[in-house]
């Protein structure tokens, strides 16, 4: 794979950058990301690395070399106060997780029948709060970055996508105690966690920033068509709803936009262009709602300033984009299926650690 001799690490952060988060404006989220490695020539690279976020921010990792649980930001250092032992019992978790995770890779190597060499086998789960209260969980693996199985909303059990996966499902569906004390984890113990952590980050987690806005415009030499580009620069938080508005309605033909982007400062910026006929300049707004906003902004359309084009620019960004996303499809494929609302559930012992102990459970 063209993925093969990046650094581990490098990987896992770029799997992250590409996952889209599906929730709504002022929602907040806690995620761990699991990937282990089996490839002998990755050298002294890292074979597992955990990396745990809070909405768009790493928060912990470890990784098999330094073998403990880290902090990632400052904020983190009010955890360890009010709990001594909480680095040790995460440490605790993660090595667990690690040796499972080991095992995990050399069990499905012979259920696919394969040879040595370079898999991969991951994990993701999480909790989201939403602006309007509403909860949800999710708890995922992968394996050649492909899901692999994934926890059910409903019964709780576990879905097998894949004939490999079904032996896995009877496995962990014939403990019945375990599949409830993971959906408790998703639905409270989770859900507290983040609670926690945003009150401990809130300064950083809960600001707000309000977006830069400006539209630049260029004629086309060709045809004499007019290029608009709105940039959006320095919002925080990363939701942002940001489209081109002809006559008050959404507008998508001629259109090009790019991901929303972090900035060096921990904003966010986001672009998005149009090409039109320069005689219906005047029925076009970009439109951009976002919290940092006391209402809806409209920018019209200003008549080009010189007949240079930025299409190709444009296009260019785009063909980057694209590279980067097939780059690393094989990491992030099963990042993307989401699962819907959890039930309630009881409450479990785990409450004393924001990670959940069930991942490491054997293949």
């Amino acid at each position: 794979m063209a993925w093969s001799s990046a650094p581990l690490w490098l990987l896992v952060l770029l799997a992250i950058a590409q996952w889209e988060s599906s929730v709504g404006a002022s929602s907040h989220s806690m995620k761990y990301f699991y990937t282990s490695i089996s490839d002998p020539s990755q050298g002294q690279q890292p074979h597992f690395v955990a990396v745990g976020y809070v909405d768009d921010q790493v928060f912990v990792h470890y990784d098999s070399h330094s073998r403990r649980m880290k902090p990632q930001v400052s904020w983190m250092e009010k955890v360890g106060k009010e709990d001594p032992q909480y680095w040790d019992r995460e440490t605790h978790i993660h090595r667990a997780s690690e040796e499972t995770f080991r095992g995990g890779l050399e069990t499905l190597r012979r259920r696919y029948n394969q040879s040595e060499g370079l898999h991969t086998w991951q994990n993701i789960y999480g909790c989201e709060l939403q602006r309007d209260g509403s909860k949800r969980g999710f708890y995922q693996f992968g394996y050649e970055g492909r899901t692999f199985i994934t926890f059910d909303k409903e019964t709780p059990t576990w879905v097998a996508p894949v004939p490999q996966a079904q032996i896995t499902q009877r496995k962990w569906d014939a403990d019945p105690g375990n599949n409830q004390g993971r959906k408790t984890y998703l639905e409270e113990i989770c859900i507290e966690w983040l609670e926690k952590y945003l009150s401990y980050g809130k300064e950083t987690l809960l600001r707000t920033e309000t977006p830069k806005v400006t539209v630049s415009s260029r004629t086309e030499v060709e045809d004499g068509m007019e290029m608009h580009i709105c940039r959006v620069d320095g919002f925080y938080p990363r939701e942002i709803d940001a489209s081109w508005r002809r006559d008050g309605e959404v507008w998508l033909e001629e259109t090009f936009h790019g991901s929303v982007a972090p900035n060096a400062d921990g904003t966010y910026h986001y672009w998005l262009s149009i090409r039109i006929d320069p005689k219906e300049r005047s029925r076009y707004r970009c439109h951009v709602e976002h919290d940092g906003l006391q209402e809806p902004l409209d920018l019209e359309l200003k008549e080009p300033t010189n007949s240079k084009s930025n299409l190709g620019l444009i296009i260019g960004c785009v063909v980057a984009a694209l590279v980067l996303v097939c780059v690393i499809a094989g990491i992030v494929v099963f990042f993307k299926k989401r699962q819907d609302d959890y039930k309630a559930a009881p409450t479990s012992d785990k409450g004393s650690s924001s990670s959940d102990q069930g991942s490491n459970q054997k293949v």
